[in-house]
């Protein structure tokens, strides 16, 4: 990510890389030096020798502060000896008109020195800091990414467990619920891998819904469906905050697992459609299948699973809606509108 801030701003990063560093200092403190000249003449056309040295400062002030040590003492060099020069009479000589001037001069380059000296311990200061800073913020995002990747093979080691207790069930209803438990844990378990691997590209905790759902729809589809139900998928990219995606794939996993038991519990053929479209603050994710109906024996009134996808969508800041009738089920969840 470019970093726009004006302590980051460097002479040296101006020039292609092939450039030394020293020329581009070299280079800028010349140029600011000219910079004074010019505005000098322009001044002296109204104000001739008014302050001969009062542009110095400001000049080799930013020349140090935004090209290195080099940059300020070059532009000290040049603006002060042409002011000398040019503005401090005489005209075009480094003689003196009167005995105190000597003394003026002097104290002018010493402050300058010191404006220089200054400049550059600020600058130096800034850059050590920014580097902590940088490094602590590295730090961080290590640390957090090595905890995302553990609470991930956590998840899946519950998945896991709980798979392997469901085969170990005669009770058909406890191995369903087991199988639903587990793939509720997968879904958990997928939205922290996939924070893990957007994490670095897209806005910090913000994970891409079209990675994200596709690997819990495959999951669920291996898992929970024959083959003669025809699965489609189009499921936008859209990159959402964790917690809203998350609540929507336990959403989706839900609605999914509803419609193996219910539309197509049978083993009859048909399709499943899955669908998210819109942005991040618009999106609408929707679930339709050609199943049974209003002939399947659904727990639409108050089941568990019904139970949850309320919950879910009200932690997905959404409003859910389920149609069902003679030709199927569509199941509807769309983003709330934004209150005032």
């Amino acid at each position: 990510m470019p970093n726009h801030k004006l302590t980051a701003v460097d002479a040296a990063n101006f020039l292609p890389g092939n450039f030394p560093p020293l020329v581009a200092q070299v280079l800028f403190g010349l140029a600011l030096a000219l910079a004074m000249i010019g505005l000098r003449t322009l001044i002296d056309i109204v104000a001739p020798n008014a302050g001969p040295f009062a542009l110095v400062y400001p000049m080799v002030l930013i020349a140090t502060l935004f090209g290195r040590l080099l940059a300020g003492i070059i532009c000290l060099i040049v603006a002060f000896l042409w002011a000398w020069y040019v503005v401090l009479p005489f005209h075009g000589s480094f003689a003196f008109e009167v005995a105190s001037d000597q003394s003026r001069v002097l104290i002018n380059f010493l402050s300058s020195c010191v404006v220089v000296a200054l400049a550059e311990v600020f600058r130096a200061a800034v850059r050590v800091r920014e580097a902590e800073l940088h490094e602590s913020l590295e730090r961080r995002r290590w640390l957090m990414a090595e905890l995302q990747h553990r609470t991930k093979n956590n998840f899946a080691l519950v998945a896991s467990m709980i798979e392997l207790q469901k085969r170990r069930q005669n009770n058909p209803a406890a191995a369903a619920a087991l199988e639903d438990a587990a793939n509720r844990v997968f879904s958990f378990s997928r939205a922290y891998a996939q924070l893990a691997v957007d994490g670095a590209d897209r806005k910090e905790g913000a994970i891409d819904m079209a990675s994200y759902l596709e690997d819990v729809v495959d999951h669920l589809v291996h898992a929970s469906f024959d083959d003669n139900v025809k699965v489609e998928c189009r499921i936008a990219p859209i990159p959402l905050p964790r917690d809203q995606a998350v609540a929507i794939g336990l959403f989706l996993n839900e609605a999914l697992t509803n419609a193996a038991k219910y539309a197509f519990g049978d083993g009859r053929d048909g399709e499943l459609t899955i669908v998210l479209a819109g942005s991040t603050n618009d999106w609408r994710l929707e679930v339709r299948d050609n199943g049974a109906g209003t002939a399947a024996n659904s727990d639409a009134d108050g089941g568990l699973g019904k139970s949850l996808m309320r919950t879910f969508a009200h932690q997905a800041r959404a409003e859910q809606d389920i149609e069902v009738d003679e030709h199927g089920c569509r199941v509807t969840l769309a983003r709330l509108p934004l209150t005032a």
